[in-house]
């Protein structure tokens, strides 16, 4: 028999955005229950180590000026005005008072820094990262008297008339139902759905692109949201990295896996080079470049002398922040040949071009051509094929030459559910669904383009809907 229950607001996903939006209602005298299918809260959300803000007291402590009005003007020429600019407007103005809000839930931050060359200092690095966020947001929210239930998925949202009035959930086989006066769908994405990737993205999961930091996402508050008239929106939009081999004998922060994103010799399959490397400081270019090539995989080539400039140098391009610019990657050698001694097929050495090529599984012809033109233009300074920065020309002459296999992985989808700037999800006719709304980093998508910048950490003002009267 169903069992029946009553609150204000159900929030689905306990990720930032989701436990964020609950604290928020409930600081608005609202009771709010937060339903997380999985058995710990948080999800991908435990791994972002930052979020961007313009015009914070952070950014003004450090005589910081890019404005609010610069950061749009960037966003929507960066998605060829795609993006929903309403959208765009009001995370922009809203991104201050966030990392305010964040700060008085017991969430530190350790500065404002940049995610690639050039960039303004907009990216908020979290002490912590994003698992001490989550349990900032969590204690909030338990102190202001929000219920956790983890281990609960939400199976359906109903409705009667035009308007939500509940959610119907399962924990061990138990149905119930909890009615409620308005829905925050925070789920995520659709990562782990092997048939939605196929279908909206062309991929094929763990062939061609690899899921990384997601558990059981297969795209369920979309799903119920469609379900209840809501439109589609930015289906097909996959946040994609290159990085280098994965497996439990690479780990994400490991030094093969520091070198393997340096901007120096990148070949596909074939054995040829394929784009200008020095993208790589770029992680959406990159993770677009290596998707074109359906095998799931280019490499990153190096040699000897390489390495120990790496080694007494330091690296070029970092590996999140624990890896910045400057890291020397000491423990190579050690990996590396680690590695090799386990007889891994994501690494490879040998003392001659034509030898690594066959290592590789790559015609050592094409190999040898390829190494030979980019060494040509490593000597003359100038890459007449791809016009890269003659700073990260660097010839490959022996005496020991590396290749490290790299993968086209994915951190999340991006899009499904059609929102405007007050969350409200919207249907088929543009029309808000009285009683639902939608946030995080799933719903950024807004038209197709994903808003750039790292993991997204909005909270939503009250909602006047769902205020205690």
């Amino acid at each position: 028999m169903e069992r029946i229950e009553e609150t204000d607001i159900v929030v689905i996903g306990s990720g930032a955005a989701g436990l964020a939006a609950a604290l928020t209602a409930a600081e608005g005298g609202t009771s709010a229950i937060v339903l997380e299918k999985q058995r710990s809260l948080g999800g991908s959300s435990n791994f972002f180590e930052g979020t961007f803000a313009v015009e914070s007291d952070l950014q003004r402590k450090e005589y910081l000026t890019y404005s609010r009005d610069e950061a749009f003007r960037a966003f929507m020429e960066y998605s060829h005005w795609r993006a929903d600019p309403r959208i765009v407007r009001a995370f922009v103005d809203e991104s201050a008072a966030t990392i305010t809000w964040l700060q008085q839930h017991g969430v530190e931050f350790v500065n404002v820094s940049v995610l690639m060359p050039c960039a303004p200092r907009t990216y908020h690095t979290v002490k912590g990262a994003g698992e001490a966020l989550v349990k900032s947001l969590a204690s909030a929210a338990k102190g202001k008297g929000v219920e956790l239930r983890l281990g609960t998925a939400a199976t359906k949202v109903v409705t009667e008339g035009d308007r939500i009035t509940a959610v119907v959930v399962e924990r061990d086989g138990e149905p119930t139902r909890i009615n409620c006066r308005a829905v925050f769908i925070a789920t995520g994405g659709y990562t782990n759905n092997r048939m939605w990737i196929k279908k909206y993205a062309g991929f094929d999961l763990d062939a061609n692109i690899v899921p990384v930091g997601n558990v059981d996402k297969m795209g369920d508050g979309i799903r119920m949201a469609w379900e209840v008239g809501a439109a589609e929106e930015g289906m097909g939009v996959v946040e994609m990295y290159r990085i280098g081999p994965i497996g439990p004998e690479f780990p994400m922060k490991s030094h093969l896996q520091v070198a393997a994103v340096q901007p120096d010799l990148w070949v596909d399959y074939r054995g040829e080079r394929f784009c200008d490397e020095a993208i790589s400081f770029y992680d959406t270019s990159a993770g677009n470049v290596n998707a074109r090539h359906r095998q799931g995989y280019t490499f990153t080539l190096l040699n000897e002398s390489i390495k120990q400039e790496m080694i007494e140098r330091g690296v070029d391009r970092n590996l999140a922040q624990d890896n910045p610019p400057g890291t020397r990657p000491l423990n190579f050698d050690k990996e590396m040949n680690a590695a090799l001694q386990a007889g891994s097929t994501e690494v490879f050495a040998a003392d001659s071009v034509k030898e690594l090529a066959e290592r590789m599984g790559v015609e050592p012809a094409v190999l040898v051509a390829t190494v030979a033109e980019y060494n040509g233009f490593c000597e003359k300074g100038h890459d007449d094929l791809f016009a890269k920065d003659r700073r990260y020309l660097r010839s490959l002459k022996g005496p020991r030459f590396y290749a490290i296999k790299c993968r086209t992985i994915s951190l999340g989808t991006l899009g499904g559910i059609r929102i405007n700037h007050r969350m409200e999800v919207l249907n088929k006719k543009g029309e808000a669904i009285s009683g639902l709304y939608a946030g995080g980093w799933m719903p950024a998508a807004c038209g197709g383009t994903a808003i750039p910048s790292e993991r997204v950490t909005a909270h939503p003002r009250p909602l006047p809907s769902i205020q205690a009267e």
